[in-house]
């Protein structure tokens, strides 16, 4: 970060509302984390499986509609298609280190 840039106080004040905004990205994204993994248990208990494509579909579908922008339907897909893939993977690891 260049001098000037340290010294603008409205460059200082987006980018603290980034790191803000970013630090609730987070927690939301650990929140889903174990809800999912509840979500695994209850699943598990009832004789379900785990793992429901169509309902994946149905969901990216759903926030597609409920987007309301800048973020295009496209990145929308792609980061909760990413979101998605990763959560399986950290469910699977956490319950791992259980």
């Amino acid at each position: 970060m260049s001098g000037a840039e340290a010294n603008d106080p409205l460059i200082r004040q987006l980018r603290e509302q980034l790191s803000d905004n970013d630090v609730r990205i987070v927690e939301a994204l650990n929140a889903r984390l174990r809800l999912v993994a509840r979500l695994k248990r209850v699943k598990e208990e009832r004789g379900i499986g785990f793992l429901d494509p169509a309902r994946e579909e149905w969901m990216l579908q759903y926030l597609t509609r409920a987007n309301q922008g800048p973020l295009s339907p496209e990145g929308l897909r792609e980061i909760y298609t990413e979101l998605l893939d990763l959560t399986k993977r950290e469910v699977g690891r956490t319950e791992a280190s259980d």
